[in-house]
C-alpha cells in the first residue's frame, strides 16, 4: 500500500527578498517553519531550508533502516545517534545539493566493528531516501561503534 505525505509552503514576494512558511501538513508535526533565501545560502538565523529538511529526512530514514539491519542479525541496538549534513554549492550557473554525509555513533552489543560497518553500509544503500538521492548526490558514511 503505498503512503503519501503532504508539506505545503507559502511563498511571499521574488527570491532574494520573498520568504516562505513550510508546514507538515500530513502530521502537523511542524507548522508554518520559516524559510527563505537568505537563510537557505548564507546563516539560518532561526530559519530552515530544503538542505535541512532533507537532512532530517535521510537522517531519520538511515536511523531506521540501520535499527532494521542491526535487528535482522540479531544484534538490536540500544541506541544510534545520527547525523546527516546535506550540503548546498553553487555548481555552474546554478546551484545544487551536492553531499548528504551520514554519521552514526552506535551502542550495539554482540556485535564486531567490521559487522557493524557492513550493516551500516547496507543500511546507507538501503534506506529510501538515500536511493531517492543516489546518482545525484555524493553519499558518505561515517559509523563509530561505542561498546556496549
Amino acid at each position: 500500500m503505498a503512503v503519501k505525505r503532504v508539506a505545503n509552503v507559502r511563498w511571499t514576494g521574488d527570491l532574494v527578498k520573498g520568504s516562505g512558511l513550510v508546514t507538515g501538513a500530513t502530521s502537523g508535526a511542524f507548522r508554518d517553519q520559516p524559510v527563505s533565501w537568505a537563510s537557505r545560502s548564507g546563516d539560518a538565523n532561526g530559519k530552515t531550508s530544503p538542505e535541512e529538511l532533507i537532512a532530517a529526512a535521510h537522517a531519520s530514514c538511515f536511523a531506521m533502516a540501520f535499527s532494521a539491519q542491526l535487528a535482522k542479525n540479531g544484534t538490536p541496538g540500544t541506541s544510534l545517534d545520527v547525523r546527516a549534513t546535506v550540503t548546498f554549492d553553487k555548481v555552474g550557473d546554478g546551484f545544487a545539493i551536492t553531499s548528504s554525509e551520514l554519521e552514526v555513533n552506535g551502542t550495539v552489543a554482540g556485535i564486531d566493528d567490521a559487522k557493524f560497518q557492513e550493516l551500516a553500509d547496507a543500511a546507507k544503500s538501503g534506506c529510501p531516501v538515500s536511493q531517492a538521492l543516489k546518482n545525484n548526490v555524493r553519499i558518505e558514511l561515517v559509523a563509530k561503534l561505542a561498546s556496549a
